[in-house]
């Protein structure tokens, strides 16, 4: 059997570098060739020395500009994870239009159809912003109403790539957190910023009444590779959509209590305020917490504890 392609686009954000991990790590048992996509030139060098095999493409997807070169150097890929995204709600409310064109993956796709003999499968991160917020526990089949940019911006592409592909998994993926990638990325990461804050001993507000089920980012790698690795061995039609999230639902404060606790830090170091007392410039949903039973019975995965999660990402 001829090696499998593996193509990541969004392969220097944050999820992007530890999906390419992931897929390096498994090289022995499930051999393939990888290469991703990159927007910022040239791809950061760090990147380049960890995975010297792997080919990097710049890509802008906008207009599509880059696709060409990865069929000629690269080949039609058998697996695309698509990571990339507009992903800040107050960007996305500044920019809908940039929102959609990066959001919505029709030059990524319209590049996939036009390959010849092209089967492949695209595994696609979506996000809980999609849900209302209104109840607690969404499951897959409840209403998508999103209450921002952002979120509408993942509802089209959700749509549109329900039309257009034969194979997919749209992953809703709540909060993505963990340890930092091997190029460190420029965003903020949300427990290492908690941890940051309460070790200089400010007092900092946190939200009590928005509540999310975050993920470690090593169990959303760990769902991409069983997506990928039963494509690649089977290759049967697949059209799935999975809430990716953590078994707990948490607020704010409830995260930034775990970290204290974990750390020994004063509790008293937490404010809990109301979300409605800050303006963020762009509305929030207030209780996207997912029901996860469809991914455990599908996949046999159960990602880990919140709080598991952030003794692996602050290495204790």
């Amino acid at each position: 059997m001829s090696r499998k392609r593996v193509l990541i686009v969004g392969g220097t954000g944050y999820l992007g570098q530890h999906v390419l991990q992931g897929f390096s790590d498994i090289q022995e048992t499930t051999p393939c060739d990888l290469a991703f996509t990159h927007h910022s030139s040239p791809p950061p060098q760090a990147l380049l020395n960890a995975f010297p095999t792997v080919l990097p493409f710049s890509v802008d997807l906008k207009p599509g500009i880059g696709f060409e070169a990865i069929s000629h150097q690269f080949g039609p890929p058998d697996v695309v994870v698509n990571c990339a995204a507009l992903s800040v709600p107050r960007a996305c409310e500044m920019d809908p239009a940039a929102a959609m064109s990066v959001n919505v993956p029709s030059s990524l796709v319209n590049w996939l159809s036009s390959l010849e003999e092209s089967n492949y499968l695209l595994i696609h991160l979506s996000t809980d912003q999609v849900y209302e917020g209104v109840k607690s526990f969404y499951k897959e089949d409840d209403e998508v109403v999103p209450v921002n940019v952002y979120g509408k911006s993942k509802v089209a592409a959700e749509q549109f790539i329900t039309e257009k592909c034969s194979n997919y998994a749209i992953l809703r993926s709540s909060i993505i957190f963990g340890p930092q990638t091997i190029s460190p990325v420029s965003k903020s990461l949300p427990i290492q910023w908690v941890d940051g804050i309460l070790s200089k001993g400010n007092t900092t507000e946190f939200f009590h009444d928005e509540f999310r089920c975050p993920v470690y980012v090593k169990d959303v790698v760990g769902i991409i590779l069983a997506l990928s690795k039963t494509w690649i061995s089977e290759a049967k039609q697949r059209k799935l959509l999975l809430n990716v999230g953590g078994p707990d639902r948490v607020s704010r404060v409830q995260m930034a209590e775990t970290v204290a606790d974990i750390r020994g830090y004063n509790l008293s170091l937490i404010k809990s305020v109301s979300a409605s007392s800050v303006d963020r410039g762009v509305m929030s949903p207030a209780d996207i917490s997912m029901d996860i039973t469809k991914l455990v019975q599908t996949l046999g995965i159960s990602p880990v504890s919140f709080r598991d999660g952030v003794r692996l990402t602050l290495e204790l």
